[in-house]
């Protein structure tokens, strides 16, 4: 593909359609302790991966709004706002009882789906997500929201029982941890987002949301359906520069639990700067590089078939996307002339063209490095394999299938986060096994193979260097009933529908000695509705 047909990709202000233009959005206000706090500070414009010419001819970024860029001071009241709503876990929020919580979060969700055509616009226009897949984001977090509240019905329903064991009498039920701040990341900014925000709401915990750099705006059409579903100080928003706003709420101790979508070194940071971190739980989906190994058995169909579809959905840019290919040296040169193919014939262009499968980049700097590491990687004697791999214009990038990748070269270990899919060519398999033990990462990995004793001896090692093991099939987290989580700098703490309420609450016990005396008390509590917390009510 040449530049000049990458570049009549991009479209005039009149060939995009009506359905899909957007007017800028200039945010000028922000959620804080129950209200829409206006703002007259500085903001960030908010640019579009997607280009249109100027009246040179000049691709430029499109713009598509603005959003505030609070500071030090706004981060700490709504550091404030939360810890005053939380109040000890004496506030209205953490108090309330699990059936209220689910109204008030059912609530929220139908005003959530009154946005569904502004917030997939603005998903395809800030992180140039294509239509099909900024739609699908959208409805699978409705549908994590709904899994996640009947899940919490029966974790309710579970603990609804007294227990009686050794003399002692009980009930335990699970009760909130505090004031969790979350922060999600650009490549998932809905669904990624709220699989850590939504549990820890309806966990009876308060929020600080701190919206990723790109794809920040897409949240804001949601702020009133928060200000309106839940108590003043439940959730409140935080915009600005990490750098600025992040710290003075770390440094002072009272944030609970930390949950992050994002890079290892981040997490790190951000750990380091709570003051009593014994008290701090972290939460956090990370860094990876996961690997896929095709044995000499493998059917090279399904191999080319799935890792296509692991390499290069939302243009690799997915922390479970393959992010390397080990092929066997007996089937390598037949799985390239495959796969190469393959991946040239996916069709690139605008987020909202039919069947488009390689969008723009978001990160303005992000095609140059991708053109960076392919250079050392042919430096090291690797080439592209593709026709037209590796082309750019402006903000889209050509996918590259990059052979042979060895040791030494920075896609080798680097987690290119794109449309860049090196390959290895091994012999043997304790190769791959070496290649993931001093790996810095653990999320996945994926085995193509068809006869059981090859696959076999392989899965016992690998998942006790990864967390999922997938068999002939792409990595990838769904569906949301299976624990997502990473070992080493992938993951802290585990993610799913039932582990992420789990994770973002504590099991609390009340227990009396089995008395008569006691036992009437425990009855009249329970008769007269005086306790929230011990209680034998059946949510249906």
């Amino acid at each position: 593909m040449t530049n000049s047909t990458l570049f009549q990709l991009f479209p005039s202000e009149d060939q995009i359609p009506a359905d899909y233009r957007i007017e800028p959005i200039h945010q000028r206000e922000y959620l804080l302790n129950g209200e829409m706090r206006q703002w007259d500070g500085p903001v960030s414009d908010v640019y579009s991966p997607v280009c249109i010419p100027d009246q040179n001819g000049v691709l430029q970024r499109q713009l598509v709004g603005s959003f505030p860029v609070t500071g030090p001071k706004e981060a700490v009241e709504a550091l404030d706002a939360a810890v005053a709503a939380y109040d000890n876990g004496r506030g209205e929020w953490p108090q309330m009882s699990v059936a209220g919580r689910i109204a008030c979060m059912e609530t929220f969700v139908g005003k959530m789906l009154e946005q569904k055509k502004l917030v997939v616009n603005l998903i395809m226009w800030e992180i140039g997500k294509n239509l099909a897949d900024a739609t699908k984001e959208f409805d699978r977090t409705v549908t994590y929201i709904y899994d996640t509240i009947d899940t919490l019905k029966t974790m309710d329903r579970n603990s609804s029982r007294f227990r009686i064991e050794e003399g002692i009498i009980g009930q335990i039920r699970r009760s909130p941890l505090g004031v969790v701040l979350a922060m999600g990341p650009f490549n998932y900014p809905l669904n990624e987002t709220y699989t850590t925000l939504i549990p820890a709401i309806l966990m009876g915990n308060t929020i600080l949301f701190k919206t990723p750099k790109h794809g920040s705006l897409l949240h804001y059409p949601l702020l009133e359906a928060f200000r309106t579903s839940f108590p003043k100080g439940v959730v409140n928003s935080l915009y600005g520069r990490g750098a600025n706003v992040i710290p003075p709420v770390m440094q002072s101790g009272k944030v609970n639990v930390l949950t992050l979508i994002g890079s290892s070194r981040v997490a790190d940071e951000l750990q380091r700067q709570h003051p009593k971190l014994n008290r701090l739980r972290s939460i956090m989906s990370l860094d990876a590089k996961n690997a896929a190994i095709i044995l000499p058995d493998a059917d090279l169909d399904v191999a080319v078939k799935e890792c296509l579809l692991g390499t290069l959905s939302f243009n690799g840019q997915r922390c479970t996307a393959i992010k390397i290919i080990w092929v066997h040296r007996s089937v390598a040169d037949a799985f390239l002339k495959r796969f190469a193919p393959e991946v040239s014939k996916l069709k690139p262009g605008m987020p909202w063209e039919a069947g488009v499968q390689i969008t723009p980049l978001p990160e303005p700097n992000k095609t140059q490095y991708l053109t960076d590491i392919i250079t050392d990687a042919k430096a090291g004697g690797a080439s592209i394999v593709n026709e037209g791999g590796g082309e750019t214009v402006a903000s889209l990038f050509v996918p590259a299938v990059v052979a042979p990748v060895k040791e030494g070269m920075r896609l080798y270990r680097e987690e290119q986060f794109g449309p860049v899919i090196p390959v290895v060519v091994f012999d043997d398999n304790e190769e791959f096994i070496d290649y993931l033990i001093t790996d810095d990462h653990g999320m996945q990995a994926s085995i193509f193979g068809t006869e059981t004793e090859g696959i076999s001896r392989l899965i016992d090692p690998l998942v006790n260097l990864v967390s999922r093991v997938n068999i002939n099939a792409q990595c990838q987290r769904g569906p949301d009933t299976f624990p997502f989580t990473g070992r080493k700098d992938s993951a802290e703490g585990t993610l799913s529908v039932e582990d992420a309420l789990r994770s973002f609450s504590i099991r609390s016990a009340v227990a009396t000695k089995d008395t008569a005396a006691n036992k009437a008390i425990l009855n009249d509590i329970v008769e007269h509705h005086k306790s929230t917390f011990l209680s034998t009510n059946f949510i249906f």
